[in-house]
């Protein structure tokens, strides 16, 4: 979208990011907030994202402004598109690399047919469980908090959809996956899923969010172009 002086954020308008590896969802959030509010004056300004990613994904954020964060739900029930690397032969109590591995299992007799054959059969709809690691409500609380102390929780599948699973490199025991789904999937606990099915263990070793219904990642912005930008948008507002 053409950003300069006359954009009118309170108004609304939909930004695409690629959300930089270790920030929270908020993180961007509240950095995107305060550049406009510097750049534009604005003494209030609504803005929300439709979708968290964890701090260890990088990818796609819709960022919505003013009137409009009252499409994010809209956003939100689109479906989403991932490119996955899946570490088979290990696993970790959080599913990806927030936690230490736990447990090895032989991975050498996972080939390419295994992997296709188990791919296919995920497809469909699919109940799965949440990982404990997870903001996943429980009892008034956040899951992750209960798994850091150490308690044991029981979470309840949740059905979602795989729409597409297509694989996109095998080398020995890492796996690169493209994931189209439904909204609230977790890809961490579809790599411990796809562990069990191949009678392996795995983890979520990276993880990029590629598409949210038709907005592509290819579409976003850098936040430091960004942030460049809105420093040339406070310049010119200076100078008029």
């Amino acid at each position: 979208m053409l950003i300069n002086e006359h954009t009118d954020f309170r108004e609304g308008q939909v930004l695409l990011f690629d959300k930089p590896l270790y920030w929270t969802s908020f993180d961007l959030v509240k950095k995107v907030k305060n550049l406009l509010r510097n750049a534009y004056g604005y003494k209030k300004l609504k803005v929300g994202h439709a979708g968290t990613l964890d701090p260890l994904a990088r990818g796609l954020m819709i960022i919505c402004t003013g009137r409009y964060t009252k499409k994010i739900n809209e956003f939100q029930d689109k479906a989403k598109e991932y490119v996955a690397g899946i570490q088979l032969g290990k696993t970790t109590p959080s599913f990806d690399l927030e936690t230490e591995v736990d447990a090895t299992f032989p991975a050498d007799h996972v080939d390419e047919e295994l992997l296709r054959q188990k791919l296919s059969e995920f497809e469909g709809e699919f109940d799965q469980v949440p990982p404990l690691y997870s903001a996943k409500r429980y009892n008034g609380g956040r899951a992750y908090d209960y798994a850091r102390k150490g308690i044991d929780i029981k979470l309840e599948p949740k059905k979602i959809v795989f729409h597409k699973l297509e694989l996109m490199e095998f080398d020995h025991r890492y796996v690169k996956i493209r994931i189209l789904c439904s909204k609230g999937t977790y890809i961490r606990s579809f790599a411990r899923d796809l562990g069990a099915a191949v009678n392996s263990g795995a983890y979520l070793s990276d993880l990029a969010r590629t598409a949210i219904g038709e907005y592509r990642l290819e579409d976003a912005m850098l936040l430091k172009d960004f942030e460049l930008l809105l420093g040339q948008v406070k310049e010119n507002i200076k100078n008029n």
